[in-house]
């Protein structure tokens, strides 16, 4: 389980790795690194996935320029590897960004 002290430690872009993926995924979603930076910065963790591989993982909310924004990372030798980040769906997220709704049947 990770802390976000942790990940704001080393939270500048140097310090980050993403594939290729994922970097067209931000480009498509217009997420820039700096709102990374930013949702590091302002942001907790709300979720963790401890059985991830190969690193265990976490999910953080935050915000930059008033953007709600998740992201998907974890951490090892003094990496913040980016797995994905996105806007949250109003209909999936209660409006606390916290919280997943309950999948209608």
């Amino acid at each position: 389980m990770y802390l976000i002290e942790q990940f704001r430690r080393i939270n500048k872009p140097a310090n980050m790795v993403m594939t290729q993926h994922s970097r067209k995924r931000f480009s498509e979603r217009g997420i820039r690194m700096q709102d990374i930076v930013n949702t590091i910065d302002t942001g907790e963790i709300i979720e963790d996935y401890p059985e991830d591989y190969p690193f265990p993982s976490c999910l953080i909310l935050g915000r930059s320029d008033e953007k709600v924004i998740h992201v998907v990372a974890s951490i090892d030798e003094g990496m913040i590897y980016l797995i994905t980040a996105y806007i949250p769906d109003p209909d999936k997220w209660e409006a606390d960004w916290k919280t997943r709704k309950e999948e209608q049947q």
